[in-house]
Formats: structure tokens, C-alpha cells, sequence
């Protein structure tokens, strides 16, 4: 007898915000996400909440979540196969909004663990409230208000995720929010735009967690300096993320995804093993050849190139992504 298949957590969410806009005007959803853009991903420190009502929370929300969700679980990906066997008891999403990190979280890891949800808006968290009734795994989450940066104190946990904050804070902001996460959990997972400031934030936040104790356990394959000189390129990577009719509107065009570009860091107080290699570039795929572009455990940044003659290696290139680790389980490079 056939089972009928629970939906993920990804399916599910899709669902939830689906129906956030039933009644919402389009070019009112589309206007809003406009006004919201600019703040979101701009450089501007934020005092005051950006999202006012239910309106602009649901057109936000219905139109960044999937991205967020989508950035945050590849980051938590990594993590998790940097720490195997490893599954978070607690979880505290800092600047979480409507909670598009306890969702990836879900996605990530099976089973329930407190949760809590810190953010200024009141409006996104009564939304995200609302749409963690849809999953289970959210069931019992508390969705508390906040003022995040300077004087902010978390409560001891397992995982503390911010997502896409930084970019609101002052430097001493976000040095208060980093050191928060470091003396209260055992993994910080912090991700931020694909933009060279997202990266310089990241990195920011990178020597601040080594420098609490942590080590990297993602996208890098060290804990040591980052090998690319400053000014002179930055570190991102890439996630897959369906478009909704919303994000036609705004963004015109008719193609079904859109990639979205985002920094990260996971690093821990774990033993974790990281990857032997990242890859930090889209592979170039070639007659007869692959080109990864790599960073490397011994701090550095390499370009290889696998070919036909290494057999299964070279199909294991071929099927390898932006952000995976190199070489894949069971290959020796």
C-alpha cells in the first residue's frame, strides 16, 4: 500500500505564502516590495521596524522568503555535513522576521527543538507566527520583540542563525550581535547578501567568531584568513529559487527561478571537519574538461581542471555545483 508523501518544508512554505496575498491589490503587493527592496538591501542602519503593517509584511515575505529559505538551508547544508551526526536541541533565529531560518532549520534537521524568533517588527512576527502553523516542526515557537544589536542578550542554545540583518546595523551593532551569538550557542550560521559589502560583513563576523573560539566549519575549508586579498573580489554563492507571479511583476522577465546570491559563514564550537575544498566559482563545463575554481585548506586559491582521463572523477565534476565541497565523498583528490 502506497503512503501519500508529506510535503517539505519547502513545498509547505510555498503553500503558506501563497495565500498571504489573496485580497492584497497586485501593484499594492508590488508597490510595497518596491518601497521594501531598497531597504532591505541597502547599506542604511535601521533604527526603526521597515516593515509597518500585515500589508507590507505579507508582499515582503511572499516575495524574499523563498530566497532566504533557499540561502539559509544551503548554508546550514554545509554545515551540517561539516558536523555529522550533529542535531541542534535549540534554535534562536536573531532578526528572523517571519522565520524563513526555522523553516530551512526544519528542512535541515528532522524532529522538534524550542524555538524562538527575535526581531523589532511586530507585524512580521505576528505573520510569521501565523505561517508557522503550517508546520509542524514550528509548533510551540516563540516569536518574542527585540531590539537587535547593542545591549542584546540571548538566552544558551545550540544554533543561532541571522539571516540578512547585518546590512541594518552599525559597526558596534553588529559586533554586539556577533558576540551575543558567540557566548550564547555552540554554531552561529550568519548569512548576508552576495554583494562585496555582504562578504566584508561576513568576514567581519568570521574573525569576530575565531576570534570568540569558533572555528570555521563553512563555506571555508580553514579557519585561517581568508585568501582573497581585500578590494579585490569576494566570496558568495548561489541558491536556486522558484519565481512567483509577485516576482514577475517587480522584477518583468518570465523565466520560472532566480538565483539568489548570498555570503555565509558556519562556524562552531564543535569538532566539525570541513571540507578538503569549496568550490567558490560556477564551474566552467568544456569538451572533455571541467574547471573548479577552489579554495583550498591550505589557504589558498587554485583553479583545477578534472578531465575524461580521471574517469569517475571527472563525472563526478560534471555533476559538481557553485558551494560544494571538492572532491566529493569517496574521491581522493
Amino acid at each position: 500500500m502506497n503512503h501519500p508523501v508529506s510535503p517539505s518544508p519547502a513545498e509547505t512554505l510555498r503553500a503558506a505564502l501563497a495565500g498571504l496575498l489573496a485580497g492584497l491589490p497586485p501593484s499594492r503587493a508590488a508597490g510595497a516590495v518596491e518601497r521594501l527592496i531598497a531597504n532591505y538591501r541597502g547599506d542604511t542602519p535601521t533604527h526603526a521596524p521597515i516593515l509597518r503593517d500585515r500589508a507590507d509584511v505579507a508582499a515582503y515575505a511572499a516575495y524574499r522568503m523563498p530566497a532566504t529559505f533557499e540561502a539559509v538551508r544551503s548554508a546550514l547544508a554545509a554545515f551540517a555535513d561539516a558536523v555529522p551526526g550533529w542535531v541542534p536541541a535549540g534554535h534562536v533565529d536573531v532578526g528572523g522576521g517571519t522565520g524563513a531560518a526555522t523553516w530551512a532549520v526544519t528542512a535541515t534537521w528532522d524532529g522538534t527543538r524550542p524555538v524562538t524568533v527575535l526581531d523589532w517588527a511586530e507585524p512580521a512576527l505576528a505573520l510569521g507566527r501565523e505561517l508557522a502553523a503550517a508546520n509542524p516542526a514550528l509548533e510551540g515557537a516563540r516569536w518574542q520583540r527585540a531590539r537587535i544589536g547593542a545591549g542584546l542578550a540571548l538566552d544558551d542554545t545550540d544554533l543561532v542563525t541571522v539571516s540578512y540583518v547585518l546590512n541594518e546595523l552599525d559597526a558596534a551593532g553588529r559586533a554586539a550581535l556577533v558576540d551575543a551569538a558567540a557566548s550564547a550557542a555552540q554554531a552561529v550560521v550568519i548569512v548576508e547578501a552576495g554583494t562585496p559589502a555582504g562578504y566584508e560583513r561576513v568576514i567581519e563576523a568570521r574573525d569576530r567568531l575565531i576570534g570568540a573560539g569558533f572555528r570555521v566549519a563553512a563555506p571555508c575549508p580553514h579557519s585561517a584568513a581568508c585568501p582573497i586579498a581585500p578590494g579585490t573580489d569576494w566570496c558568495h554563492f548561489s541558491a536556486r529559487v522558484g519565481r512567483s507571479s509577485l516576482h514577475r511583476q517587480v522584477k518583468g522577465g518570465s523565466l520560472a527561478y532566480e538565483d539568489e546570491k548570498f555570503a555565509y559563514v558556519a562556524a562552531t564550537r564543535l569538532p566539525a571537519a570541513p571540507a578538503p575544498a569549496r568550490v567558490v566559482r560556477r564551474p566552467q563545463i568544456r569538451k572533455g574538461q571541467v574547471l573548479l575554481d577552489l579554495c583550498e585548506a591550505d589557504e589558498r586559491l587554485t583553479r583545477t581542471t578534472v578531465t575524461k582521463r580521471h574517469g569517475e572523477l571527472y563525472r563526478a565534476a560534471r555533476d559538481t555545483d557553485w558551494g560544494d565541497a571538492w572532491p566529493p565523498d569517496g574521491f581522493v583528490s
